[in-house]
């Protein structure tokens, strides 16, 4: 098993800039990669970025790219996404997940933290 606790969501003025943090614990050392997703009221769950483990290897949806950013700490087992020139159209609920291998989908989720971003 894989826990991931995320944290860092908020409310912040359109233009401004958050960071937020998953930590990983358990079986981490059987992780391939990480995933932030996010979930807008009445939306479906959409991918947002991605990073491998080794690697560092990243991919970033279309409506963030340049401005959101992926990182990781192998030592902290902890992932991070910068989120700058923030929209109010990336209001959400932000998740992090668990991809177990290359072959396999992300089965381990995060409960989410609220982002909202007024106008």
């Amino acid at each position: 098993q894989v826990q991931l606790v995320e944290s860092g969501g908020g409310l912040v003025q359109a233009g401004g800039s958050l960071r937020l943090s998953c930590v990983t614990s358990g079986r981490t050392f059987s992780s391939y990669a990480m995933g932030w997703f996010r979930q807008a009221p009445g939306k479906e769950r959409e991918f947002v970025a991605s990073i491998t483990w080794s690697g560092g290897i990243t991919a970033y949806a279309d409506s963030v790219k340049g401005r959101f950013t992926i990182s990781r700490d192998n030592a902290k087992n902890t992932v991070y996404l910068q989120m700058n020139s923030l929209k109010p159209e990336d209001t959400a609920v932000y998740y992090c997940a668990s991809r177990p291998g290359i072959d396999r989908g992300y089965a381990y989720w995060g409960q989410g933290t609220q982002v909202t971003v007024s106008s």
